[in-house]
């Protein structure tokens, strides 16, 4: 077997082919687009392995001119549009540097043993997924392996990471993207209504049908059928959506006669599917038939490397015409921040930014009050603690001395406390004469707690003797 590897980086180069000696196979190596020409046209190769950012071109622009030639493309830049061009123009795999060589081995081995699928047809592309991140890398590539097939698709995944917007740049890229693409969020409708929703019903089927009525599943005829929330769809409708998935066939509510519908079904959810199935509340059989191919995207945690190319992607889209800007203050807060509501909750958070700033530059006061303090440290907590209560005691008409006296007293009494309101203890650890101590206890009315065989009150007759008499 001959296998041609068209890549400039020569320790690369000749790690591949070292891969390709321990497969049996001859490697063949060419460093730029033009010298894999010439070879490619003056021999024949079971397989190449393609990198797409060469010196002198575009590596997709020589998967075109492959054929059927099985390949592996691997690129140093994932990104979701390389991946889906990649499928598109009939690489077999994809794969993202840093390569894990055993894996590459692994596909190498399977590629030779496989015929390349057809082409789909060619997609009007939008990239609107974003992530450098290696987390997202690997959703690139799985998104690109559904874009190329047919078969059900279970997408998972924490809220707000993006499971609706995968879906539909699943079907944008797919062969169905002349299709329509029919969305039903299955935990927002009761379980009398989520049936004739997703499979229709008949003139009378209940009370209040006067007409006959098409269903979610008809009106995905040709394209897609994304079912958001699928672990809220009861038991008895799960039976029916599994027949669907088996024979693309269906009954009508109110109906006898079998429907016939081809669409394909994309599953979302934010549950532990295994977890559900297990405790009883979702099929099993309706579980392996949906995660044909599963997609499990990423919390914004695990992504940090892509929080500032989103937030700049979002104050673009959001209010392109201010050509907004975070500041370096405003983008450390995000960074710390744990986002539970991941991508769409940060998205929310740049809409309020944008809605209370006037200027192109976001700071931090402009960031929703929670994201704010979470990320303060301690020390601005308490002084933005103490701003509020000094903005209290000076409406109340508070002196300074006033004002002075009352937070001495408090840090007293937060000190006692801290010091099992033991004088002995507090003054020794922090170096303050006893004297002064007994002192301001009488003065802000701190008192200390009994406690035998210690000296734990200063007004005892013990510490005054060893203070020398009354203070």
């Amino acid at each position: 077997m001959n296998i041609l590897i068209v890549e400039d980086q020569h320790a690369l180069a000749s790690a591949l082919a070292e891969v390709c000696h321990q497969l049996g196979a001859e490697p063949s190596l060419a460093h730029s687009g033009a010298a894999a020409k010439q070879q490619l046209a003056t021999a024949k190769f079971n397989a190449v392995i393609l990198d797409i950012g060469l010196p002198d071109m575009n590596g997709l622009t020589l998967l075109e001119t492959l054929g059927d030639t099985p390949a592996l493309v691997i690129t140093a830049h994932g990104t979701l549009d390389n991946a889906v061009a990649a499928k598109r123009l009939g690489a077999t795999a994809y794969m993202v540097k840093p390569l894990d060589l055993p894996q590459l081995r692994d596909t190498l081995q399977q590629l030779l043993t496989t015929t390349t699928p057809a082409a789909p047809p060619t997609p009007d592309a939008s990239s609107l997924l974003i992530g450098a991140a290696p987390a997202m890398q690997r959703v690139f590539v799985e998104i690109a392996h559904a874009c190329s097939g047919n078969v059900p698709v279970l997408l998972t995944g924490p809220t707000g990471t993006g499971k609706t917007l995968v879906a539909r740049v699943i079907h944008a890229n797919s062969a169905r993207r002349d299709g329509p693409f029919v969305s039903l969020h299955c935990s927002a409708l009761p379980e009398s209504l989520l049936e004739s929703e997703l499979f229709g019903h008949e003139k009378h089927a209940f009370t209040g049908a006067q007409t006959a009525r098409a269903g979610h599943l008809e009106r995905a005829a040709g394209g897609t059928l994304l079912l958001d929330e699928i672990a809220d769809i009861p038991l008895a409708t799960q039976a029916k959506l599994l027949r669907f998935v088996e024979e693309r066939a269906f009954v009508r509510v109110g109906g006898r006669e079998d429907m016939h519908v081809d669409a394909r079904l994309i599953a979302a959810t934010n549950k532990d599917l295994q977890a559900e199935v297990a405790a009883g509340r979702f099929r099993q059989d309706l579980y392996f038939r949906l995660r044909v191919l599963e997609i499990e995207l990423p919390q914004l945690t695990a992504r940090a490397e892509d929080l500032k190319a989103l937030c700049a992607f979002f104050l673009g889209s959001i209010a392109p015409e201010r050509k907004a800007e975070l500041s370096p203050d405003a983008l450390a807060l995000l960074a710390a921040y744990p986002w539970p509501g991941n991508v769409r909750e940060l998205r929310n958070a740049l809409e309020h930014a944008l809605a209370v700033s006037t200027g192109r530059t976001i700071l931090p006061q402009h960031l929703p009050r929670d994201i704010r303090q979470h990320a303060a440290p301690s020390s601005d907590k308490f002084s933005a603690a103490l701003s509020t209560w000094l903005d209290a005691r000076i409406r109340a008409g508070a002196t300074y001395k006033e004002i002075a006296a009352d937070l001495d007293g408090a840090v007293l009494k937060h000190l006692m406390s801290r010091f099992e309101h033991s004088p002995t203890a507090l003054s020794r650890a922090l170096q303050m004469n006893r004297a002064t101590l007994l002192k301001k206890r009488r003065q802000h009315g701190v008192q200390c707690h009994h406690r035998p065989g210690r000296d734990m009150d200063s007004n005892g007759p013990m510490f005054q003797a060893r203070l020398g008499g009354e203070a």
